[in-house]
């Protein structure tokens, strides 16, 4: 069984004695289901689990329950004997956006507690932000992502023991040695083949082929496309657009969205298209970067250009769509190859599931930097530049940003392929991989940096 670091989470709010219900929400394919199933089976005597999407094709035995006894009733012709009390009974909702008024039930349940409850949806994002009766305060949503790096490694053998001596190896600032250095960056190349998707991963671990892998993503992509326009008639076909899209604009020069290319129109505006990218972003399978030009702490109160990025949720989903089969171009990598647009990717996709809101800085006359994320510590914005090539110290953007008394830049990173740690200034070059070790505190006040 693949190592998710989420589990440890939904065990303790299992175990915890708070009156929240515990909603998993997530794309599709990354393992929501099965981890819940996981740790219900192995902390409760009677584990039920309802699907409510094949419940809304099949008997509709809950397509019209609005009140916990009700509710009840129907679990009990599915359940029958399993359904005993609060401490040895957990009931699994899964898929409870097809049903979004079961949403607005669980206050109730949770006020009624009976029993204990945990629920996941695919496109709950979605259905949470086009729900008007949502009962906040009775729920604890949690947001799954696809397996990160540190996940991918202990998926392919590395124990605690060395990634915790990685892990310190990172809070010094100290390099690897290069033969270390040179294991994690095979796997992390491998890991922009695979990426994260647990289907992906337990193909790679178990066949080495990459064929396999390939025909996972792939299946997983067009799942993902057609979820994109599956609950809007109306603007489907925009929101696939965007979504077909972001692979394209990631090569650009720019890489981010450009309005007036969705459905080729001329004068179309970012404001345009809010809703289809805000839809595409709460169902998990677009990461957003939004741009801002005067980076003052905290960064959410700064924004303000209607200029975006969009990244796809699985690096092997991009790399699959950029180079198919063609894995020597990432394992060897090929001078001739520019793997700026999966090297942002995993950067990307890493700081959001370690807690980040991500930022870039967009001004004319000064450039861009990739990434700007908040630093709690020193109340200030840090600076991320991603770097694929040898000229890893060459980003005069950075240099003009640090340097701006303005914006009171304490510290700023630089991450590439290369093994040295140093730092010049307020900026600090280190490997890639360390990029795993960034974590934004509980609160949201702090990072491990």
């Amino acid at each position: 069984m693949l190592y998710r670091k989420i589990e440890s989470l939904i065990e303790s709010h299992l175990q915890s004695s708070s009156k929240k219900i515990l909603l998993i929400d997530g794309a599709r394919q990354v393992g929501k289901t099965y981890i819940v199933r996981y740790v219900g089976k192995k902390l409760f005597e009677n584990f039920i689990e309802i699907n409510m999407v094949a419940d809304s094709l099949g008997e509709r035995l809950f397509a019209n329950t609005r009140t916990v006894e009700d509710f009840y009733l129907q679990v009990s012709m599915l359940a029958g004997n399993k359904m005993k009390d609060k401490k040895n009974t957990l009931i699994f909702l899964d898929e409870i956006q097809a049903y979004p008024h079961l949403l607005t039930l669980l206050k109730f349940l949770a006020q009624d507690n009976r029993f204990t409850y945990i629920a996941s949806g695919s496109l709950l994002g979605v259905t949470l932000s086009q729900t008007t009766s949502i009962p906040m305060g009775s729920i604890h949503k949690v947001r799954m992502f696809p397996l990160d790096f540190e996940e991918f490694l202990y998926a392919n053998g590395m124990n605690e023991i060395v990634l915790a001596s990685l892990r310190k190896k990172f809070e010094c600032l100290e390099p690897l040695d290069e033969s270390m250095h040179n294991k994690m960056m095979d796997l992390f190349r491998k890991y922009l083949l695979v990426g994260g998707l647990p289907d992906a991963v337990n193909a790679y671990l178990e066949t080495k082929n990459i064929q396999s892998v390939r025909e996972i993503q792939n299946e997983i992509h067009d799942y993902y496309s057609v979820d994109a326009s599956k609950y809007d008639e109306e603007r489907k076909l925009k929101i696939r657009r965007i979504y077909d899209l972001i692979p394209l604009n990631m090569e650009s020069r720019k890489k981010r969205v450009v309005a007036q290319n969705i459905e080729n129109k001329k004068g179309k505006t970012f404001q345009d298209y809010s809703d289809e990218f805000e839809y595409l972003i709460s169902a998990g399978i677009a990461l957003n970067v939004q741009a801002i030009s005067n980076p003052l702490f905290p960064l959410i109160e700064s924004t303000g250009k209607n200029l975006l990025k969009l990244y796809l949720n699985d690096v092997g989903i991009l790399s699959g769509i950029l180079y198919g089969n063609n894995i020597r171009a990432i394992l060897d990598d090929q001078k001739s190859i520019n793997l700026g647009s999966v090297y942002e990717t995993v950067v990307a996709s890493e700081l959001i599931a370690h807690g980040y809101r991500l930022f870039y800085y967009d001004n004319r006359s000064k450039g861009e930097v990739d990434y700007l994320i908040d630093d709690y510590n020193t109340l200030s914005a840090v600076p991320i530049e991603v770097k694929s090539g040898k000229d890893y110290t060459v980003h005069s953007a950075l240099n003009t940003f640090v340097q701006n008394e303005d914006y009171h830049i304490k510290k700023a990173f630089v991450v590439s392929n290369e093994r040295k740690v140093f730092s010049k200034g307020k900026i600090t070059y280190i490997p890639i991989y360390y990029i795993m070790f960034f974590h934004a505190d509980s609160g949201g006040k702090g990072q491990q940096l």
